[in-house]
């Protein structure tokens, strides 16, 4: 595939595009609002600006630490952050207000991101992790603005997609890219296999680790009258058929587990569902929304937006969603940085190097189901010695691995 092909396949789609924002907002109203920036209809902006992308919530937490950099250095620049999704617009408003100047990022068209270049300008590009863009990476070399790629990782499974279905398009645009600045040696080695210019691709680390997360002391402080004395194990981020098997390996132990389980689903238009799918499992549940105190419920629903730290923090132990599916797994880092002992399931390929390294460091346990995620969690609770050792471990290790943002903060500097 070469990028008329891509662009081709791109306008085709474009109306289907626009269709699924509006029934997505069926569930999440917010997915219609401000439709037309994601067209590249946006307000002109006159003052030098460095561009920064974050996908969603865990894109833009993870990027909070260089955003605080990048105002504190660049003072006569505007810092326009764009996202995706109506979570991740929501979390930097609500952390940022004014400082920031936000908008929807725009559909990969050249028609639409050349306008959008035009109206921003900006002196720098900055994308997150996989955000490779052919389209608009191309608009960029074109307009001499240089674009960098940061965080950024490749998993086996993805550069083996990108080498069997764009090999040619993908070469290109990671070309284009003025610097490629992986989480760690491995990305930067299957960038390089995929095509990049050794001299374009650097390993400057992980930005994850240099996050310092201090969760809202006075939302904490609700949750801990929410859950009373109880043990509390918290499912994060979940996704659709995990929790299911959560509930279904749950009923199996229920006698052998005195603890509450508390279920944050990732994705807030499935609060409903999971609500439902835990009333018919007669498990008793309560909405973080709604309760003041949980009495003996076997669940409490994690319904609210941006709590997640305190939700790690009120927790003995933290379960890393995403990861009994397809999906990929979850940041783990989290937790880590706040001493909590961390499971996942089988499929992390997403954080692959740290989940890795979190068991090498004894910091986490991987199991292969539901089942066996239950089994340890019983486990655990009668054994607080060996959930302590777990949560310093994961201090640890995350502490070990800090300074990618400084590295980055100075490629920035070199560039402008």
């Amino acid at each position: 595939m070469n990028r008329t092909l891509y662009s081709l396949v791109g306008y085709l789609l474009l109306p289907i595009l626009i269709i699924r924002l509006f029934v997505k907002s069926i569930k999440a109203p917010s997915y219609r609002k401000r439709v037309s920036e994601r067209l590249g209809l946006i307000q002109k902006i006159s003052t030098p600006t460095i561009w920064v992308h974050c996908v969603s919530v865990g894109e833009f937490r993870a990027s909070i630490t260089l955003i605080d950099t990048l105002i504190s250095e660049h003072p006569k620049h505007k810092i326009l952050v764009t996202s995706t999704t109506p979570t991740g617009s929501s979390a930097l408003t609500q952390h940022y207000g004014d400082k920031i100047l936000h908008c929807y990022f725009p559909f990969d068209l050249s028609i639409i991101v050349k306008r959008y270049i035009k109206r921003i300008n900006p002196d720098l590009c900055i994308l997150m992790e996989t955000e490779i863009w052919p389209n608009l990476i191309h608009a960029l070399r074109q307009n001499n603005i240089p674009s960098i790629l940061i965080n950024a990782r490749l998993s086996d499974r993805s550069l083996k997609k990108y080498q069997k279905f764009a090999p040619k398009l993908i070469r290109e645009t990671l070309n284009n890219l003025t610097l490629i600045a992986t989480q760690n040696q491995n990305s930067a080695t299957r960038f390089i296999q995929l095509g990049a210019h050794d001299k374009k691709v650097i390993n400057a680390g992980n930005i994850k680790f240099d996050l310092n997360p201090v969760p809202n002391s006075t939302v904490t402080q609700t949750l801990k009258k929410i859950v009373g004395h109880q043990k509390v194990i918290t499912f994060a981020s979940t996704h659709l058929g995990e929790e299911s098997q959560i509930i279904n390996s749950f009923l199996k132990v229920q006698s052998q587990l005195n603890a509450l389980l508390v279920i944050i689903p990732r994705h807030p238009e499935r609060f409903n569902s999971v609500e439902k799918l835990i009333k018919n499992a007669s498990l008793s549940v309560s909405r973080r929304s709604d309760t003041h105190v949980v009495g003996k419920d076997h669940v409490l629903l994690g319904d609210s937006m941006g709590e997640m730290l305190s939700y790690f923090e009120i927790s003995d132990i933290v379960f890393m969603g995403g990861s009994l599916n397809e999906t990929g797994g979850h940041n783990m880092l989290e937790p880590a940085a706040l001493s909590r002992p961390i499971i996942f399931g089988p499929n992390v390929f997403n954080f692959a190097e740290i989940s890795s390294d979190l068991l090498k460091n004894k910091a986490s346990i991987q199991v292969q189901n539901s089942d066996e995620l239950f089994e340890n969690l019983i486990q655990l609770l009668n054994n607080p010695e060996q959930l302590k050792s777990l949560g310093s471990n994961a201090k640890h290790y995350f502490e070990s691995q800090q300074g990618a943002v400084k590295k980055i903060a100075k490629l920035v500097e070199s560039i402008i």
